[in-house]
């Protein structure tokens, strides 16, 4: 299900492509690679793994650093990043938004998209829709046999100038009000251990949004790393599809990313981002 990204005028369909076609077109002018690579329980592993080695040409975005804001008494722990900031980055990295430029952007990680999906979220969020996961991630590109290299590329600064699209975020205030209403649905992201509140390793109560339904981030994708197969992600889906707005929140907003991609890919647009997620929430008890 690979997408030209350099010829889809339209934007990456699928929203994901292959460790063979990245490999095929990582020459390509137009095309910059972001690692996403991150640790929460070792902040400074994800840099240090880039350093070390990393797909030919990717640039590094840190999840704390690039990905999210400051954080605050509220507002949840991996806050909505400063996008001014975020877009001068990429524009740094060699990113353009402008449609003679033609840029496509693929990211990837090593946690199944836990960080990557951020960043693919972000970047249409911020009005850029030519960006795909690599599906399988550095592990995928390893398998292959493709190369790797530990020298930090050097890119042609572009421009890069958001366009918001403001009604994709909700906060808490927003999901009060409407998470009991007809035709919208409340998506708790995190695994059903932290979901029934059975353990919650994190935050500092455990437990759920009231009203919320569980579907865990992880099973978008096997245990390698590789996205379900299309027919599985829209099957996963097929009980809101008619939703008209779903919520989607995880602890701190990271990897409800996930199942917004896979919310994409099975061909449901109404996935909206509570950024503040459970961590915001609880804040508030």
């Amino acid at each position: 299900m690979d997408c030209d990204l350099s010829n889809d005028n339209k934007g990456f369909k699928h929203f994901f492509v292959s460790t063979s076609w990245l490999h095929q077109n990582l020459q390509a002018s137009n095309g910059v690679v972001i690692d996403c690579r991150f640790s929460l329980s070792d902040p400074n592993l994800g840099r240090q793994q880039y350093e070390i080695s990393h797909i030919p040409g990717a640039h590094y975005f840190d999840l704390n650093q690039d990905l999210s804001g400051l954080v605050g008494s509220q507002g949840g722990r991996h806050p909505l990043p400063d996008l001014t900031q975020l877009a001068a980055k990429l524009a740094s990295a060699g990113v353009s938004s402008e449609a003679d430029r033609s840029s496509w952007v693929v990211v990837y990680d090593d946690s199944r998209f836990a960080y990557a999906a951020r960043l693919w979220w972000l970047l249409r969020y911020m009005g850029f829709d030519r960006v795909a996961v690599l599906d399988g991630g550095w592990g995928g590109w390893l398998a292959a046999g493709y190369p790797v290299t530990n020298q930090i590329p050097v890119a042609q600064p572009q421009t890069f100038v958001p366009q918001i699209q403001s009604d994709w975020v909700v906060d808490i205030e927003a999901v009060k009000r409407r998470k009991n209403l007809p035709g919208v649905a409340l998506v708790d992201s995190r695994e059903g251990e932290r979901y029934r509140g059975e353990r919650e390793p994190i935050d500092p109560i455990a437990g759920h949004i009231p009203g919320a339904v569980n579907y865990p981030w992880q099973e978008v994708t096997d245990a390698q790393g590789y996205l379900q197969p299309l027919a599985q992600q829209q099957q996963r889906w097929s009980a809101l599809r008619p939703a008209e707005e779903i919520l989607v929140y995880c602890g701190s907003g990271v990897t409800a990313c996930v199942n917004l991609l896979s919310l994409a890919i099975a061909g449901i647009p109404t996935g909206k981002l509570y950024a503040g997620s459970w961590s915001d929430w609880c804040s508030r008890l």
